[in-house]
């Protein structure tokens, strides 16, 4: 048995969270399975979190040279993966991208539509010139005007494998997001398509122990419990403190409870809190929701503890710290200095950087 305490570490352990590691942005990247990208800076601050002496430059390089994509991956959500797990993966998420399309309001919108011609059409324009949705929309509109024009536009990013162009997502740089073929961006290349099998051990090397809720929770995929019938063989089980069922990797490190966590800032969106169905191996007293938005999280003695938001104006930077849970006075030095540090990362060039407690 697995009490809720050990799940913690043991999460913090395989996320690169109870110590910071030597490692390549790009295999650190590979390792998670992909890292939330709804917020540009958001991979950027995981990596922080994870990785000793990191460039952020050497991630927007891997960007520019196409080695990561940015693009619409688990859960219908923007990731940034690296090419190889685009060509890998992306294929096998067809039918949760079809089934989450399918739920949605664009597709009651095009109730009837025959969208075999509108995936083409919508592929030809972002191969000829890549385009935000809204231009995509626009000129889906004039070649279907009786149909609704975003949700035309919303069909071709739900069901075409897409990619944000750069310099969108670079370190230090902007654009507007713009998208064009994942076939055009990697010029054609091919991979070898992964199965759900593989996926499903991937996630559990990084999130696991956990349950089959728990993987359909980060995938979407639906027959969890009959890949979990056909890897039995090679998986360990454990139970959790309500007595369910929990797999793992054969090989999958499990820390001690008492394991010290240090203070870690986290970004707005990361897959350690939306991996589970049950959060409570990393949320206690204080809920990860809508109250979190705009802002990052803090993990203080390895659970969620309060928030965090960069502010800057011109040249000034500010870190504002809302501790959402009794803070110790050591945690509250660890979280000052963490702070400060993450506040440099950030805005190094900020003539002034404040640091401030809500």
């Amino acid at each position: 048995m697995l009490d809720r305490r050990t799940l913690n570490r043991t999460l913090l352990a395989r996320q690169s969270l109870l110590e910071r590691v030597d490692a390549d942005p790009l295999d650190m990247v590979e390792r998670l399975v992909g890292m939330q990208a709804q917020v540009p800076l958001d991979p950027y601050v995981g990596l922080w979190s994870r990785l000793r002496s990191f460039d952020p430059n050497e991630l927007g390089e891997a960007l520019l040279a196409r080695r990561a994509v940015r693009m619409t991956f688990l859960r219908s959500t923007l990731h940034l993966v690296s090419s190889d797990d685009a060509l890998r993966l992306r294929p096998l998420l067809q039918q949760m991208l079809e089934r989450a399309f399918a739920s949605s309001p664009f597709a009651r919108a095009l109730d009837g539509v025959d969208l075999r011609p509108v995936l083409a059409g919508g592929s030809e324009l972002l191969e000829q010139e890549p385009r935000t949705i809204a231009q995509l929309r626009d000129a889906l509109g004039a070649e279907w005007p009786a149909c609704d024009a975003k949700a035309l536009a919303y069909a071709v990013r739900y069901l075409v494998p897409l990619v944000q162009i750069t310099p969108r997502g670079v370190w230090g740089r902007t654009l507007q997001p713009t998208v064009t073929t994942l076939a055009t961006w990697l010029d054609d290349r091919a991979g070898e398509v992964a199965t759900a099998d593989d996926l499903v051990l991937r996630y559990l090397r990084v999130f696991g122990p956990a349950t089959a809720a728990d993987i359909r929770t980060w995938s979407w995929l639906t027959d969890i419990q009959r890949v979990l019938e056909r890897l039995r063989p090679c998986l360990r089980a454990y139970k959790d403190e309500h007595g369910r069922t929990l797999f793992d990797v054969e090989d999958g490190v499990i820390a001690e409870s008492d394991t010290p966590a240090p203070v870690r800032l986290l970004p707005e969106y990361d897959n350690v809190f939306l991996s589970h169905a049950d959060r409570s191996r990393i949320v206690n007293n204080v809920q990860w929701n809508s109250s979190f938005r705009n802002r990052g999280a803090l993990l203080a003695d390895g659970f969620l503890a309060g928030a965090w938001k960069l502010t800057r104006e011109k040249t000034h930077a500010t870190l504002e710290i809302n501790a959402r849970t009794h803070i110790s006075r050591q945690q509250r030095a660890d979280i000052r200095k963490e702070a400060q540090e993450l506040l440099a990362f950030l805005s190094p060039d900020a003539a002034t950087q404040r640091l401030i407690w809500r």
